[in-house]
């Protein structure tokens, strides 16, 4: 049945599935008393994030202002429109760009934008619900990048559940290599899987951020700077950045992307 299903719908599969276990793992290894049974279900169906304790337990440090929400909403704003308008434009002169383009309008949309919004609400009640991404363009690091301002939901589980454990019984890079390691295979699961190419790509990407990220902690690295200031910074972007089509490899804009926008009417 499922070899029916169009390959977005097969990546969406996966992602949800992936994405439920690893929600029901940190639920189930988060015991808790006295909370009411409504805010274990909103942590469950109504938050992206994977903290249980900080959802489940944690007042909320900062109340979001009249600006944050504005951005958040924004965001959404823009997001929508780059995936049901800039992709449309940008089509008949390429398909691939459109493909980018509307990438980048759904993770505006839904990590930034929708995403953003629930921290906001969640957190104007009271309730421990950070942002996700957090600036991530700020970021002068690897270590920033990836530690502090990039899909918070997902540090949170490996942080925990892998790095952690890693790191006592093996080592500080040992557990940064696996956690790379961890990412890139689940990425290739959801990506490459599905799109029935470019494999290897997303792992390969993620085993050469966790390279890079050791490099940069390095006495080389440090003695050349590249966990600071301007060279810093040139050194996150280049890493990041050019290797990016290992990630989101042409396979995977051509057989889900782009299908995937014609079938929400975006193309």
């Amino acid at each position: 049945m499922i070899a029916a299903w169009p390959a977005w719908a097969v990546m969406w599969g996966l992602a949800v599935g992936i994405y439920a276990g690893c929600k029901g793992l940190t639920w189930l290894r988060t015991p808790v008393t006295g909370v009411p049974a409504w805010r274990h279900a909103a942590y469950l169906l109504a938050w992206p994030g994977l903290d249980a304790t900080a959802f489940l337990t944690g007042v909320a440090e900062r109340r979001p202002s009249p600006g944050e929400w504005t951005a958040a909403a924004v965001k959404t704003a823009v997001g929508i429109a780059l995936f049901f308008g800039v992709a449309r434009l940008a089509a008949p002169v390429s398909g691939y760009v459109a493909g980018w383009i509307g990438m980048i309008g759904g993770v505006m949309t839904l990590h930034f934008g929708v995403f953003h919004l629930l921290s906001c609400f969640w957190r104007s009640r009271g309730i421990e619900a950070r942002a996700l991404m957090h600036a991530p363009l700020r970021a002068a690091n690897l270590a920033e990048f990836w530690g502090r301002r990039w899909n918070a939901a997902f540090r949170d589980l490996t942080h925990r559940f892998l790095f952690a454990p890693l790191a006592s019984r093996l080592g500080t890079r040992t557990a940064v290599a696996g956690g790379f390691a961890f990412s890139g295979l689940v990425h290739d699961v959801v990506i490459s899987v599905p799109a029935r190419g470019g494999y290897g790509g997303p792992t390969l990407f993620f085993a050469l951020q966790g390279a890079a990220l050791l490099a940069e902690r390095s006495a080389i690295g440090r003695r050349w700077g590249l966990g600071r200031g301007a060279i810093g910074r040139a050194f996150t972007v280049a890493v990041l950045v050019l290797p990016v089509y290992w990630l989101f490899h042409p396979p995977f804009v051509e057989r889900i992307v782009l299908p995937f926008m014609t079938a929400l009417g975006a193309l």
